[in-house]
């Protein structure tokens, strides 16, 4: 079916697939708050018949269609996919709300009198567009050719995973050394004032099996949320909410020792803590609400099997001995957190290249 890669990643971007019986043309949708984005997809083969009014006149049909409907606030930007670069180019030369994907290059081409954005998404697309690589048919974007979709390394997650196994090779040769140089606790944090223990003990775990939980995890969930949010803001996520967790864990440490003696202090319990979980639950909390933002559905994770996972990893953290349970709540609420200023800082800049599109 032509265009089923671009529908990949339109359905990642949670926009509905509308097919055609010309298979040709594709609409995709979203509906966002009043207003409701459409891209027109069109695949201007070489023996595509369509003259430029037509293709304005079909352009207009799609609107009143959706405005018969009841819906107003509609914004419609083409895609032509240039098999038949030529044909494309006269297609949209005057339209201003189009662009032309080159599929030879896989590249997005916009001209000057075209609008630069469309509620954020050209940066996605051309990044999309980035990771295909091209056989040399030259269709391989449409679904025609051959072409293969090239593995899209997630590097901030796989550095992470192979920081946290050296480190804990590391451990296996210096013995208790960096454990007790790294690992955090009440005393040391507050007492002692060592407040780079909030960071150190993200990277110590205690034994291999609390080493492989946790990166099987971060590895198959910190993919998803990387390449959503990509590397930077990740990165940013893992290790604002590892130091939220464990600051949760002191946090809890200290009331803990107030609520058995009556009195605040920096002692508390002997409970050492180490290991990834905080920032773990932080990558899974910024899953949710991306899931969530996603109208339920990012790739092969829905919203019911992610809460499943959710409630099924707090209960048995609560059900086992030795768990910090406080890292892992805090660890999560500060990723759900971080993910939902992210969403709502890009959404205003969407809002924005709306406007300016319209």
């Amino acid at each position: 079916m032509a265009g089923w890669r671009l529908n990949e990643f339109f359905e990642d971007e949670g926009y509905m697939v509308i097919p055609s019986n010309i298979p040709e043309f594709i609409v995709y949708l979203r509906a966002e708050n009043n207003c409701v984005n459409i891209f027109h997809v069109i695949h201007c083969r070489q023996n595509l018949q369509i003259s430029k009014d037509q293709y304005l006149h079909i352009k207009n049909k799609i609107r009143e269609v959706f405005t018969e409907k009841g819906l107003h606030n509609i914004h419609i930007l083409t895609i032509l996919i240039g098999s038949d670069m030529e044909k494309a180019r006269q297609l949209g030369i005057n339209d201003s709300m189009c662009w032309i994907l080159d599929p030879h290059e896989n590249r997005l081409v916009v001209n000057e009198n075209q609008v630069s954005d469309f509620y954020g998404m050209r940066g996605r697309l051309e990044d999309f567009l980035e990771h295909w690589q091209d056989t040399g048919e030259g269709e391989n974007v449409s679904g025609e050719g051959a072409g293969q979709r090239r593995y899209r390394i997630p590097v901030v997650t796989v550095s992470l995973v192979a920081l946290n196994v050296f480190v804990y090779v590391l451990c296996t040769w210096t013995g208790d050394l960096l454990y007790n140089k790294g690992a955090i606790s009440l005393w040391s944090f507050l007492g002692e004032g060592e407040y780079y223990l909030a960071l150190t003990s993200m990277f110590l775990h205690w034994d291999v099996n609390h080493l492989f939980n946790n990166m099987i995890v971060l590895y198959c969930l910190g993919e998803v949320v990387e390449n959503h949010i990509g590397p930077v803001w990740y990165g940013f996520l893992y290790f604002v909410t590892g130091i939220c967790g464990n600051l949760s864990f002191i946090v809890y440490e200290a009331y803990t020792g107030y609520a058995a003696t009556g009195v605040w202090s920096a002692q508390g319990s002997a409970v050492f803590s180490a290991g990834a979980s905080g920032a773990v639950f932080g990558v899974i909390g910024a899953l949710l609400v991306l899931v969530i933002a996603h109208k339920g559905q990012i790739k092969q994770i829905s919203l019911g099997r992610l809460v499943l996972m959710i409630v099924f990893s707090l209960y048995s953290g609560f059900a086992a001995g030795n768990v910090n349970n406080a890292a892992h709540i805090g660890g999560f609420l500060g990723g759900a957190a971080a993910a939902l200023v992210y969403w709502l800082s890009h959404k205003g800049r969407n809002r924005e290249a709306a406007r300016s599109a319209a």
